[in-house]
């Protein structure tokens, strides 16, 4: 296998992959050490028994349960990434493997997605829905369903990863500390800290952490500082937003061992998984940054950018059109001439449709014939579409269907009650 090609498997590309800084600065990625191939896992080149779906398995004598996510074009022949979706306490394996209220664009945190194919992904049930990990049961669990996954499929067992938000980062970290040679790097969200227990802890593993400035940032900081020790890095006192930047700073520690970087990513905020830049206290996992930088840490691959589209309305044979290309809040939508100017290209994150850095908003539980304009996104109901295979763009609060008042320039576009007409119908052009 060329040394390109290893490179690739394993994550952290040469310095092609940089992080951005805000402000302009970059860090360079770390590039991984040169590894020679590891052994195919048993499942490579069997016919799979396993399908994606709910699984059941003994567990220091527990019977214990996963979600499991395997491509739709599945080659027995070749070797997947396998990644850990743990939830956090009162959550459930469910709602990591659906998306919870998000859908299926936060599948498993967000990363099935961007994964388009190329990963196994595992959701597994923590006892009495959290990770208290009792005598290192939930450690053992995971070993089961390792032995399970990778005796019936391909996996690359030098891309092993896991993350999980609050209690799943404190399990992530437990992974991390009690089993350094079989996860390739992990990512803690919000972790509280080693309350999934630290059997070992001094041997490296990438990492990752983010926290919001809002959320025992030292719990964050401890954490971050122990993998820093562990990979060699050298130590900083790393940037964090101020609190009412509504941002985030991401800081790529130097000097670590090659293949083992540790990344640090505040937030200004608090106990999220979503946060969402230049919105305070919003928590979407759609529109969020979290998944893009977390991706990009595990794979070395940037995710790609959301595709533009423009809604052309069937009766009129124009296009939904902020008002005077205005960015305020408040800016009614209305129908023009088809143009390929900012005012008119949406891009669609979940349920959200975001236009000129603001969301297609609907006013709270508006009435029929209510105008429709664009506001801060926030993640309300009133703020999600859907968007239907007959042409109809639903309101997800109230049922109502984008309408246009006229087929002239400038005609108002409402919400209004659904009866299939033209004046109701928009195809993504």
């Amino acid at each position: 296998m060329r040394i390109k090609q290893i490179l690739r498997r394993t994550g952290w590309l040469l310095a092609a992959a940089a992080l951005a800084l805000p402000g302009g600065g970059v860090a360079q990625a770390q590039v991984p050490a040169d590894p020679a191939p590891l052994a195919a896992t048993p499942g490579c080149g069997k016919a799979p028994t396993l399908r994606s779906g709910n699984q059941t398995i003994q567990s220091s004598g527990k019977n214990r349960s996963f979600v499991l996510s395997i491509p739709d074009d599945y080659d027995n022949t070749r070797q997947y990434r396998l990644v850990f979706g743990l939830h956090w306490l009162g959550g459930t394996a469910q709602q990591v493997a659906g998306g919870g209220s998000d859908g299926d664009v936060y599948a498993y945190y967000g990363l099935r997605r961007l994964a388009n194919n190329s990963t196994i992904f595992v959701a597994p049930q923590g006892l009495n829905n959290g990770w208290g990990n009792s005598g290192g049961e939930d450690v053992r669990f995971v070993d089961d369903m390792l032995s399970r996954i990778e005796s019936d499929l391909c996996v690359d067992t030098a891309q092993r990863f896991s993350l999980g938000f609050s209690y799943g980062g404190a399990m992530s970290i437990s992974l991390a500390c009690s089993r350094p040679t079989v996860f390739r790097a992990i990512a803690a969200i919000a972790s509280p800290g080693e309350i999934s227990g630290c059997a070992g802890g001094t041997a490296p593993v990438a990492y990752m952490g983010i926290h919001g400035i809002g959320d025992n940032i030292g719990s964050g900081r401890g954490q971050r500082d122990r993998w820093v020790r562990n990979n060699g890095c050298t130590p900083q006192n790393a940037p964090e937003p101020a609190a009412g930047s509504r941002t985030h700073i991401t800081t790529q520690y130097t000097n670590c061992r090659a293949g083992y970087p540790v990344v640090w990513a505040p937030f200004d905020g608090g106990h999220q998984q979503g946060p969402v830049d230049g919105c305070a206290g919003c928590e979407s996992g759609a529109r969020s940054w979290v998944k893009n930088e977390v991706w990009r840490f595990f794979t070395g691959e940037t995710p790609p950018a959301p595709t533009t589209f423009r809604l052309r309305g069937e009766a009129a044979g124009r296009c939904l059109d902020v008002n005077g290309a205005s960015t305020a809040n408040g800016a009614q939508m209305i129908t023009w001439d088809c143009h390929v100017n900012a005012n008119q290209q949406f891009t669609q994150n979940g349920q959200a449709l975001q236009v000129t850095g603001k969301c297609l908003d609907a006013p709270n539980n508006a009435a029929s014939g209510a105008r429709v304009q664009i506001w801060d996104c926030h993640g309300g109901a009133n703020q999600g579409w859907q968007l239907t295979g007959s042409g109809t763009v639903t309101s997800v609060q109230t049922g109502l269907c984008l309408t246009s008042a006229g087929t002239g320039n400038g005609a108002a576009v409402t919400v209004a009650t659904c009866q299939g007409g033209a004046d109701q119908r928009w195809a993504k052009a």
